[in-house]
């Protein structure tokens, strides 16, 4: 029988990198949405709505997460050098 080689796809690095670009994102989100605007339905607060942080910080936060993802999909992971002992010769 011969030995299959499989190894993972991701390493820890890449997996450790993912889950920071997903609670920046997360954390994007939450100040995307904001909390509660105003009190009275029928007042439009405009300094809430537009507020600077939804407006600007979330969408980077946001873009930011996702060049993070994007990073930790093409980091190639570290591979371990096998010590079989084996070597080729020619």
């Amino acid at each position: 029988m011969s030995k299959v080689n499989t190894s993972q796809m991701f390493g820890k690095e890449n997996y450790k990198w993912m889950l920071i670009g997903v609670v920046v994102i997360a954390i994007g989100m939450f100040l995307l949405s904001g909390g509660k605007s105003n009190t009275d339905p029928n007042v439009f607060d405009k300094a809430a709505v537009y507020s600077f942080t939804r407006i600007t910080v979330a969408p980077i936060l946001i873009l930011a997460g996702l060049v993070i993802e994007i990073f930790a999909i093409f980091k190639n992971p570290v591979r371990q050098a096998s010590s079989g002992g084996a070597k080729e010769t020619q």
